[in-house]
């Protein structure tokens, strides 16, 4: 039944609820209302209401909502989250080409997208659903391999389930629940807090593109008091090996076959240069220096990242990119001293250079993937360690001797700022991972001051 009988009353706020503001309106001789997270949604959909009934819109009874939206309803049915991340994934994988961050935000959207259901009747393995949206959902390569059965019936079974997207600014809990479960691995366990960061970023920004779609009015997510797992981004040095330690991994390489033998400079670039593998991967002799006597400088210009196929236009399972947070035309230029300078000189002369000028090969030619540094990785640690330190974490990926290799820069002295340019990272973020080594840097500073201020003072009792 349509009316014009409409009252409209004023918001009421109750501050002990999840959704405090209350909008409150009569249509004949029925009450409804609607609750929101924040005043500028119960706002909002207030003004939205008076402005029906100030056009003289006809509401109906029994659902209290303008003749305009009820046409609007059964018109259009409202799409859902699934729907909305789908088309969001695809916008950001023709604008943001980065195959890393096509994965990225696949895993993302898959996390989060599971959880916001209807209800759970019949719900596919969680392996199977996930490997579904990841793969296939948010996945639109043409180098994709065709669904198996039991993927296509998970979405199917999603499309099915799925929650309208509208229902997100109105129901608090239901972020709340997608919160918990992008915190959550599929075995129950915690979430790395980094990808739970970079999960939470990827889900504001879809709910942002759902307002600019006018699908929600408002991004409900800032609203929720939830709070992200506490980080603890500083490193741990235990696993950190000291330079005598590194100089001897990295010696223990030629020990271990001729792919270790090949790898030694790798290694040594990770170390000495304080490359991301990544970066020493894309090597090339072209950006060698290499004196016979003294120093020499590599300039970083990029790097190859292994992503799988499925990510990347070309079909390719790795990925040509610009160096970290760089523009693709930036240019890292990095001193090396000269027992680096030996070992790349040895390296060139020994295995020559791939038809690219790379100077590290896979064993059948072409780019060094990480399955194969890290796995004669495991074979140096065997030659390097203890029995004792082989338990342990220590030193057990190739990236710790970065790791080492920079922290051994900030004991030696090296300002700061130029260690970040080297490293190819901002101060912050020395100061964020590495600030037990700059504390005892400035222990040391400390101690110089006390001297010159003890012989300042001798000065002037001798005066």
């Amino acid at each position: 039944m349509l009316t014009l009988d409409v009252k409209i009353h004023a918001l009421r706020h109750r501050p002990e609820r999840p959704s405090p503001y209350m909008v409150r309106w009569k249509v004949g001789p029925q009450s409804h209302s609607k609750s929101y997270a924040t005043k500028t949604q119960a706002d909002g959909r207030r003004a939205q209401l008076l402005s029906a009934r100030q056009r003289g819109e006809l509401f109906d009874v029994e659902t209290g909502l303008p003749k305009s939206e009820m046409d609007a309803q059964t018109q259009k049915p409202q799409p859902t989250w699934f729907e909305h991340a789908k088309v969001y994934a695809e916008m950001k994988w023709r604008v943001a080409a980065s195959a890393k961050g096509r994965a990225t935000r696949a895993d993302a959207l898959a996390s989060v997208t599971a959880a916001l259901v209807k209800d759970t009747k019949g719900t596919p393995p969680p392996t199977i659903l996930r490997r579904a949206l990841s793969g296939y959902a948010f996945n639109f390569s043409e180098h994709r391999p065709p669904a198996s059965a039991d993927l296509s019936a998970a979405l199917a079974w999603l499309e099915a389930k799925a929650l309208p997207v509208s229902e997100l600014e109105d129901d608090p809990e239901l972020l709340r629940l997608a919160l918990t479960a992008m915190s959550t691995r599929l075995n129950g366990k915690p979430t790395a807090p980094s990808t739970v960061t970079n999960r939470r970023t990827v889900f504001n920004n879809a709910l942002r593109y759902a307002v600019s779609r006018k699908l929600l009015t408002e991004n409900p997510l800032p609203s929720v008091d939830w709070s992200p797992p506490p980080t603890d981004d500083e490193i741990d040095w235990r696993y950190v090996p000291n330079p005598r330690q590194a100089t001897a991994l990295i010696d223990a390489a030629a020990t271990v076959g001729p792919r270790g033998e090949h790898l030694q400079a790798f290694y040594g670039c990770i170390y000495h240069a304080v490359t991301r593998p990544a970066e020493a991967m894309n090597l090339k002799d072209a950006d060698c220096t290499l004196p016979e006597i003294g120093w020499g400088t590599v300039l970083l210009s990029g790097s190859s990242s292994r992503v799988g196929a499925a990510w990347t236009d070309d079909g390719k399972s790795y990925e040509e990119r610009a160096l970290k947070k760089r523009a693709r035309s930036s240019v890292r230029e990095v001193p090396i001293p000269p027992v680096l300078v030996r070992m790349l000189r040895a390296h060139i002369a020994r295995y020559g250079v791939g038809p690219d000028g790379r100077l590290f090969r896979a064993a059948e030619g072409g780019i060094v993937l990480s399955n194969e540094y890290t796995g004669v990785w495991k074979e140096v640690r065997k030659a390097a360690l203890t029995k004792k330190q082989l338990a342990t974490p220590f030193a057990g990926v190739p990236y710790c001797l970065r790791k080492a290799g920079i922290s051994f820069w900030l004991a030696c002295g090296m300002d700061p700022t130029e260690a970040a340019r080297r490293a190819g990272h901002s101060v912050a973020v020395l100061y964020k991972f590495y600030a037990k080594v700059l504390d005892g840097r400035r222990e040391h500073a400390n101690a110089l001051i006390d001297q010159a201020m003890s012989a300042a003072e001798q000065e002037g009792e001798g005066a």
